[in-house]
């Protein structure tokens, strides 16, 4: 695991479980890289013997573009959280993945008990955590995804970067300013948005039975069936504090931090009438797809996501 800093991360706690469970030998560290040292902290990995490495903050984009191979889902997020070397005729040849997106999926689906198809998401930030998992959120077929960030800029170019994909799986993907979600108003929807959207529906239009009893119409921006907060905004000190109106009956609040940090979100919510679960999962089900590509075999995340929850909810471990 390379990441700046990398002290608080419990990588190697999970990839330890998952290879003491397969029956796998793999030594797996943190490395706490200087900002301006990435890449010679890979060479030296590679230099080593490593096999691979898990990536985090502030060094996914490098390790997108220190792959000589990326994967589809890679490319569309242009960053990387998982490398593996591979020796193959060219030479040794670095591979970049991201896992990001199917881990955060998978927790939703599998450990939840959600499922995303024909429902209205919205998606906080437009950052390099909303940008790993908008394409694994497309390919789940909600009826829309509405993406929103202080700089409307910003969400705007994520959607464009992501649009043959919405338009591939018939999903209504969308753009606006954080400030308006935050406002208790309701939402407005632009004029070439709204054009937009009406002309997707026309081309794919959704099964009647896709669509939510709440809020049928794939236009209304006002309220949503899932949120998922991909800020760092608990960390700041400010979390993002949505107005009730902003959360559908029966919606999922999802932070993808977890701990003390998802706690000022997602007790909001919680009295917003949402239920409410933070990233652990997705840090489990993110690490397991690394695991499969580094080992070529899957573990099972259900007891380590246990075992771990009950470790970071101990009590000593509330304010950490």
């Amino acid at each position: 695991m390379i990441g700046h800093p990398v002290s608080h991360s419990r990588s190697p706690w999970i990839h330890a479980r998952f290879a003491e469970q397969t029956g796998q030998h793999l030594r797996y560290i943190a490395i706490d890289s200087p900002v301006d040292g990435f890449a010679a902290t890979l060479e030296r990995l590679r230099a080593e013997g490593y096999g691979g490495a898990n990536v985090t903050v502030p060094f996914k984009l490098e390790a997108f573009a220190a792959a000589d191979v990326r994967s589809t889902r890679a490319e569309l997020a242009q960053a990387a959280n998982t490398l593996v070397w591979r020796q193959e005729a060219e030479g040794m040849r670095l591979h970049a993945d991201n896992t990001d997106g199917a881990g955060l999926m998978r927790d939703i689906r599998h450990n939840a008990g959600v499922a995303l198809a024909g429902r209205h998401v919205l998606l906080l930030g437009a950052g390099g955590a909303s940008a790993g998992v908008l394409g694994a959120l497309l390919a789940e077929t909600p009826a829309s995804v509405t993406v929103a960030n202080r700089s409307v800029g910003k969400a705007e170019q994520l959607v464009q970067q992501h649009a043959a994909v919405a338009a591939e799986h018939g999903v209504q993907l969308r753009a606006c300013a954080l400030a308006a979600v935050l406002e208790d108003a309701p939402l407005p929807l632009t004029p070439q948005i709204a054009l937009a959207a009406s002309a997707q529906a026309a081309a794919s239009p959704l099964p009647s039975s896709a669509a939510t009893p709440a809020h049928a119409a794939t236009d209304n921006l006002d309220a949503f069936d899932i949120i998922l907060n991909g800020t760092a905004s608990s960390l700041g000190g400010t979390p993002l504090l949505l107005p009730a109106r902003r959360f559908a009956s029966g919606a999922l609040a999802y932070d993808m931090m977890y701990g003390a940090a998802a706690l000022p979100f997602l007790q909001h919510a919680q009295a917003c009438g949402a239920t409410s679960r933070d990233g652990l999962g997705m840090l489990v089900e993110q690490a397991a797809l690394a695991f499969a590509l580094w080992r070529g075999v899957t573990p099972d995340t259900t007891p380590v996501l246990a075992e771990l929850r009950a470790l970071v909810d101990a009590p000593a471990n509330k304010t950490a």
